[in-house]
Formats: C-alpha cells, sequence, structure tokens
C-alpha cells in the first residue's frame, strides 16, 4: 500500500495498562469462572438426560466464540480511539498496542491476556444462569441456547491465550498446543499471520479462523464498513494507521482522491 503508515507509539500504549484497569480485570476473572461453574452445575443434570444435545452446543458455542472475537476484533482494530474513556484503555489500546508490537503480549500474565474478555463475557454469562429450562415444549431448545451460550463465552475467554501462543515460537510451546495448532484447533501461527500485514484488514478471527475465509468471501466486515461510514462518516483504521493509508483502503468510492487530499493524522 502506497499510503504512509502512521501509528500509535508502542511504549505509551503499554503505559496505559493501568492499575485501575488491572484491578477490573482480576475482579472480571473471578467473576466469569464464578458464574461458568454455576452454569455447568446447573446444567449438568439436562446433561445427562440429552448428552448429544449438550454436545451439539457446545460445538455451536465454539463457531460462535470464533465469529465473536472476529466481530469484536474488528470492532476495536477499525474505530475508536485508546484516549477514550473508559473503553479506550480497556479494550481498544491492547489491540493498538498488538499491532505495533506483536510479541508484547507473550509477555504478559495470565490476567492481562485473559481479563477484558472475562469482562465483556460477564452479562452473556449472567443471563445463562438465569435462562428459564422448564418451559414447557421449549426446554430442549433453552438448554442448548444455554449451552451454547456457555461454551461461546468459555471459548471467548480462551481466545486471547490462543491468539497469544499463536505469537510464541514453535519451539517455546507445550506439544500439545502445536498439535492443536497444526490441525487448525485453535488458532494457527501461519493463518494468523495474514492478519499482521498492514493495513490490518483481514482475518480478524482468532479462536480458530476457521470462519476468516467465509466471511472474507462473503465481504461481511467489508460491508459493515460501508454501513458504519454511511451512517456516521467515519475512517476504518483512521487511528490505528493514519488517515492517508486508512483512505487508501477504505470500501468508499472516492477513497484514492481523498489520499491525494488530506494528509496523514494521527
Amino acid at each position: 500500500m502506497g499510503g504512509k503508515l502512521v501509528q500509535h507509539d508502542a511504549t505509551k500504549l503499554a503505559q496505559g495498562y493501568s492499575r485501575a484497569v488491572r484491578t477490573v480485570e482480576v475482579l472480571s476473572i473471578v467473576s466469569f469462572y464464578t458464574l461458568v461453574a454455576a452454569v455447568a452445575w446447573r446444567g449438568f443434570p439436562y446433561a445427562l438426560k440429552a448428552p448429544w444435545l449438550a454436545l451439539a452446543g457446545l460445538f455451536f458455542g465454539y463457531l460462535l466464540a470464533d465469529f465473536t472475537s472476529g466481530f469484536v476484533h474488528w470492532l476495536a482494530d477499525t474505530w475508536g480511539s485508546p484516549d477514550m474513556p473508559v473503553i479506550g484503555k480497556a479494550l481498544l489500546r491492547p489491540f493498538r498496542e498488538h499491532h505495533v508490537a506483536p510479541k508484547a503480549m507473550t509477555l504478559h500474565d495470565f490476567i492481562e491476556t485473559n481479563g477484558n474478555n472475562c469482562l465483556i463475557s460477564l452479562p452473556w454469562a449472567l443471563g445463562a444462569l438465569f435462562m428459564p429450562l422448564d418451559v414447557e415444549g421449549f426446554g430442549g431448545l433453552l438448554f442448548f441456547t444455554m449451552t451454547s451460550i456457555t461454551s461461546m463465552i468459555f471459548w471467548v475467554m480462551m481466545t486471547n491465550q490462543f491468539h497469544k501462543w499463536s505469537h510464541f515460537e514453535p519451539a517455546e510451546l507445550p506439544a500439545v498446543v502445536r498439535w492443536l495448532q497444526r490441525y487448525n484447533l485453535i488458532l494457527s501461527p501461519d493463518h494468523h499471520d495474514i492478519h499482521h500485514r498492514a493495513p490490518f484488514d483481514t482475518h480478524y478471527c482468532i479462536t480458530t479462523g476457521w470462519l476468516n475465509v467465509p466471511l472474507m468471501r462473503l465481504g461481511f466486515f467489508r460491508g459493515m464498513e460501508r454501513l458504519v461510514t454511511a451512517l456516521t462518516g467515519a475512517i476504518p483504521r483512521k487511528d490505528d494507521i493514519g488517515l492517508a493509508a486508512a483512505l487508501e483502503v477504505a470500501p468508499l468510492p472516492d477513497a484514492p482522491s481523498r489520499v491525494a487530499t488530506h494528509t496523514p493524522q494521527h
């Protein structure tokens, strides 16, 4: 791409990880595991009665997690700024840091790696926990829904761990993790490398990556960008890679002419 990349400073982004953010992450992790354990305890008797329905829900949740990881990743990469209150430092900052320092996340501990995913999963965990399962005629559907949601949020929680592993050297990983990557049961390094080619506008799904190619062929994220830009006028990836570079790849009919009339901004 010809547009000059203008990105945030990695050191400054790393400094945005404050004690307040870490405290929220610790509380989120504790709350998340407590709620998931409660849901599993509640659903276990139903799973014994309908094991195949439970397995179907677990697998469907795995697929949902891959889509969810891609959608949230796309949102955080494409829109907003790390300087936004609350959400900027807690959610957007790690994604922007990752583009300028991809290996930095390999140094993060369990809390920093997984805390924000636990935070965004809490409302879903509460919904699963209090979902009624004894509605006459809908018990099976409601149990499948509860199982799917619980599976989805568990694998969403694991997504950053899978993502982190994809940035390690193979020799640094346990054999079981390398095996899972080799057979694409979790995100593999080769597959994820495609996302890390500027302008970072494809292959957002980072649980398994299974849905990246289908979504790309459907033009899903490009279509979403057109819709958001049409409704708000916002330019996708402007904050992440600078205005000139963002305009060059933005799904807009007049993007090339705009590059010529704007100077890079951040």
